[in-house]
């Protein structure tokens, strides 16, 4: 069964447009090799959802965060199951999340504005209360319901369609374990040579089988290439997660490598 799923990483934007869309690497598991097949752009809402809605078997990890931080929730007084909170978010529209977040963050002592989930401080990960720079709390907001009407599982935290199964990524993590240095920017003056080197470090490292997903990269030396000189990272972003969905299907059922006691409400992010 593992090697019929077809496996999905995809960097994602909480505002898809042709300048920056949503990234998407699709490939398979061949033994402890993951293939990577293509590379897709999705500039608006309707292709994500479109892509969303593709029939199964596939696993995918999706880079942004699929919970808010449990505190938070219970202080706020929404619901506490993953459902309803995905529901009352999304009915509440994009002002009144953010005015809702603002105001909580104010509440909140100095140097604790922001919250984290528990799966945020092993994987250094941004909390899902911050809304710029990067804004992945508009990324839980855009995301999630979108997981959540399309009728996915979410090993752990949701159970609805059992062929399309998605789990929390984050790229960074992954690349972590190769350097430290910084690969990308979206600010084209700071595409620098030394992004551009540490892309060729990551890319030969996941060729190589030496980053803790464990598996390897096969990419054609086009395919190799495309990843490097995506100055964004988006691409090698979208490939870094595609990694971390073929860990989570080696791992299998019913827990995809997700530790088996983690909270529901927060989710959690693969490899953390």
């Amino acid at each position: 069964m593992t090697l019929a799923l077809t496996l999905i990483g995809v960097d994602f934007t909480s505002a898809p447009r042709p300048a920056k869309p949503i990234t998407v690497a699709l490939g398979r598991l061949e033994s402890d090799t993951v293939v990577l097949q293509q590379l897709e752009k999705l500039a608006d809402w309707p292709a994500f959802e479109s892509l969303l809605a593709r029939p199964g078997p596939w696993l995918g990890a999706f880079d942004f965060p699929f919970g808010l931080p449990r505190e938070a929730v219970v202080d706020l007084g929404w619901p506490t199951t993953w459902p309803e909170l995905v529901r009352h978010c999304a009915g509440m529209g994009k002002t009144a999340f953010r005015a809702a977040l603002d105001a909580y963050r104010e509440t909140r002592p100095m140097g604790k504005r922001y919250v984290h989930r528990v799966t945020d401080l092993p994987a250094r990960s941004h909390s899902p209360l911050k809304l710029v720079n990067p804004p992945v709390g508009l990324m839980f907001l855009e995301g999630a319901p979108r997981l959540l009407a399309a009728g996915l599982s979410v090993p752990g935290v949701h159970a609805a369609d059992p062929h399309r199964l998605a789990v929390e990524a984050y790229p960074g993590l992954l690349a972590r374990s190769i350097t430290t240095e910084s690969y990308k920017s979206d600010d084209k003056r700071k595409q620098t040579p030394e992004r551009r080197v540490a892309r060729v470090r990551i890319v030969d490292a996941i060729c190589a089988d030496r980053s803790a997903a464990g598996l390897a990269l096969e990419a054609t030396q086009t395919q190799q290439a495309a990843l490097i000189d995506d100055a964004s990272g988006d691409s090698l972003d979208a490939v870094l997660a595609l990694l971390q969905a073929a860990a989570c299907a080696l791992a299998g059922a019913p827990h995809y490598g997700l530790p088996p006691d983690f909270d529901p409400l927060e989710g959690w992010i693969a490899g953390a």
